[in-house]
């Protein structure tokens, strides 16, 4: 395919511009009369088909030229496909099961095939539908430390990753994108904002007229464009996490880019955070899934506790980067300055975390690209009550980043908001 004119894939022509390829003649069995394909995509930029054969299934993914969410008057550059197969191979290399495995890239056409995750389903659903998966907050507070330690100088040689820092910069429509939508956006009355009105139009304007809210905002994107840790995921929020029992994979890092560590743990939280003031709005009756908040919150807090534990012993056994030798500790005779340089660098990612989770949950709600937590509670009456103390909540993580001291104190936050909107819980 890599000679042919780029073309937006069909259901209907799929199989046949597709079957030629030996990986998914293997994949799928080697007649394509008998391949069928479903297009599935539900997100805000792509295509997405899910191709059956009579040996088994596959994903494949094809960028448009322009943003699907918004239409042709929002090009977008198609290499941002090469971006996230780039980030695929990276983060299999990294945390290895933990994405869906690539059998073909096609940078022409804009199109990865990928694993069809069996019985998967997006992690958003669940938690909207009150579904408990065992083992959650392990496995993404690990794949976070994971992808993102081993991206970093700790781990990295110098060289590979000043090269690596330069191909992701490329990254640029999908890095405009995140500073536009995340940092500034949600602070002004911005043409593509939109919320709940009018029964958020009175907090909305508090928020944006908080002089101190938005300064916060730009130190968080002057961080995030300047800060080049780590390999982002870049869009790490429960859109983009598949889940199927104790099971679970991580998609979709087609914003991958070189930020700050705390912005992926951030965007990930903030997002549980939302999905726990969003219950109210899904549950039958008042209380009816009070346990369930509980196993949320259980699974914020469970992400950063098991992120600093795995990049704690990723520190202990795989730096070897030009960030904090063993020449200047451990050999030394100084393992306790090694630990000391560690509680430091943990509380700096803690502090960027807490500001980047403030400023997605005001993103989600006042911003462009809202999530199904909120956006599936029919009733704006009902929405709006369960979206107010999470913009609430967002405005006490951004200002109070420089002291709130740990997950425990965030969930009663988060605890105290949701009771004082609703006094009986």
């Amino acid at each position: 395919m890599d000679a042919t004119p780029y073309r937006p894939l069909t259901a209907a022509d799929l199989p046949a511009r597709l079957g030629d390829l030996p990986a998914l003649r293997a994949l799928l069995g080697p007649d394509p009369a008998q391949w069928e394909a479903v297009e599935v995509g539900d997100g805000n930029l792509n295509l997405v088909f899910i191709v059956t054969g009579p040996a088994g299934r596959a994903v494949a993914k094809q960028a448009l030229p322009y943003v699907r969410l918004v239409g042709e008057s929002w090009p977008l550059p198609l290499d941002r496909s090469w971006f996230e197969w780039n980030a695929l191979t990276r983060q299999a290399a990294r945390d290895p099961g933990a994405v869906p495995r690539v059998h073909h890239f096609d940078r022409g056409q804009a199109l990865i095939v990928m694993d069809f995750l069996d019985g998967h389903r997006i992690l958003r659903r669940s938690l909207i539908e009150g579904v408990e998966h065992p083992g959650l907050a392990a496995f993404l507070g690990r794949f976070a430390a994971r992808t993102l330690f081993r991206s970093s100088d700790l781990a990295m040689p110098a060289a590979a990753r000043k090269a690596d820092l330069a191909l992701f910069a490329g990254n640029v429509a999908l890095l405009d994108i995140t500073e536009a939508l995340v940092f500034t956006d949600p602070y002004f009355a911005a043409p593509l904002n939109k919320h709940t009105s009018p029964q958020l139009n009175a907090l909305a304007a508090e928020l944006r007229a908080d002089a101190r809210l938005k300064i916060e905002a730009q130190h968080l994107k002057a961080a995030f464009t300047a800060n080049a840790e780590a390999l982002l995921h870049g869009d790490l929020h429960t859109g983009s996490v598949m889940v199927v029992g104790e099971r679970a994979a991580v998609i979709d890092p087609e914003f991958a880019a070189y930020g700050p560590i705390g912005f992926d743990v951030g965007m990930l939280i903030a997002n549980f955070l939302m999905a726990f003031h969003a219950q109210s709005g899904h549950e039958p009756a008042p209380g009816g899934r009070d346990a369930y908040r509980a196993w949320i919150l259980g699974v914020a807090g469970g992400i950063w506790d098991e992120f600093a534990a795995e990049f704690a012993r990723l520190w202990r056994t795989e730096r070897r980067g030009i960030l904090y030798p063993a020449a200047l500790y451990e050999d030394q005779g100084q393992p306790e300055a090694a630990e000391a340089a560690l509680a430091d660098r943990l509380a700096a990612i803690w502090t960027d975390a807490l500001g980047f989770m403030g400023v997605e949950i005001h993103r989600r709600i006042l911003g462009l690209a809202h999530n199904a937590d909120f956006e599936t509670i029919a009733d704006p009456d009902r929405r709006a009550a369960c979206e107010a103390p999470a913009l609430r909540l967002g405005r006490r993580l951004a200002l109070g980043r420089r002291t709130i001291r740990d997950m425990a104190e965030v969930v009663a936050l988060a605890r105290a908001e949701d009771a004082a909107q609703s006094p009986s819980r």
